[in-house]
């Protein structure tokens, strides 16, 4: 029971990942490979702040900044320098290796006998692992009451039609570009401070956590669509956060039939690749049910 419960508690915090990513990949229909960069970098700067004995919410916060810089730079390599879009996040995920390096100073630190926001006297009288249920629960359901409200008011609404179509955005008056920097900054911001919070959780910051995270992320868009199928907007925001605690009870799952945790990657990997796959799974038996049922009738 201890470890479903860790499971749904990592789950919740990785969901900020997903609903993150749901905004530029899905929103904006961006492919935006900054988010590798960004989460290590809120990662090392939230670690390294409460090192040196900065206060671990303030941490967190600057961790969202410096996250939504890294998504200004890769806007703006975009929109202003006109490089492909792949290319621009490629471009500021390697910068943010050498920058994760100069900020923490070595490959990794530790939070060993350091105050988190898991350091709560409120988080310490709750039940075994549900410090992260908890935290979880709260730090995604302001992110996605936020993020629903935003998407309702006009410059929202502006965002989504850039997404939708840009060309008719730009002819009756929206700057896409500013609205596709502005959905960058946010989600890489979102990003960097999902990364400064599992840290803390994990207790450390290493120079190579970002690698794969973009599939951990996806993973939670594609399984809450296939569970859920067609949402309103407010409504897939939710499945993403389900699609996520529904990722980590695979992983466990398959965890739990003898995979060592060094397989991890690869399992991701499957489970996207899987899960992305279910819809033409789906409508190819559709097809051959109807031919069955065409034939029988036919005879």
């Amino acid at each position: 029971m201890s470890i479903i419960v860790s499971s749904i508690g990592q789950g919740l915090l990785w969901a900020v990942l997903g609903v993150a990513l749901f905004l530029t990949f899905r929103i904006l229909n961006f492919p935006d490979m900054t988010v590798e960069g960004s989460f290590p970098l809120g990662a090392a700067t939230a670690v390294t702040m409460i090192s040196h004995g900065i206060n671990p919410y303030l941490a967190t916060l600057t961790a969202l900044i410096i996250g939504s810089i890294a998504g200004l730079v890769t806007g703006l390599l975009y929109t202003k320098g006109k490089i492909p879009i792949l290319l621009a996040g490629i471009l500021v995920m390697t910068a943010s290796l050498s920058i994760n390096l100069r900020i923490m100073g070595s490959a990794n630190i530790s939070l060993l006998n350091q105050k988190s926001i898991f350091s709560s006297p409120i988080l310490q009288h709750l039940p075994k692992n549900f410090d992260s249920v908890f935290v979880g629960f709260i730090i995604i359901t302001i992110i996605t009451l936020s993020l629903m409200f935003f998407l309702q008011t006009e410059i929202g609404q502006a965002f989504i039609a850039t997404g939708d179509n840009a060309n008719m955005a730009q002819s009756i008056g929206i700057k896409t570009d500013r609205m596709t920097i502005m959905g960058l900054m946010l989600s890489n911001g979102l990003i960097a401070l999902g990364g400064a919070v599992i840290a803390q959780n994990n207790g450390y910051a290493d120079i190579n956590m970002g690698i794969g995270i973009i599939v951990i992320a996806l993973a939670s868009i594609i399984i809450g669509e296939v569970a859920f199928g067609d949402l309103s907007l407010n409504g897939r925001l939710v499945a993403v956060i389900v699609g996520s605690i529904l990722y980590r009870l695979v992983l466990l799952a398959v965890l739990s039939l003898g995979f060592s945790t060094n397989d991890l990657n690869l399992i991701s990997a499957i489970v996207l690749a899987v899960a992305m796959m279910l819809p033409q799974l789906r409508k190819a038996l559709k097809f051959d049910t109807v031919i069955k049922k065409g034939v029988t009738r036919h005879d």
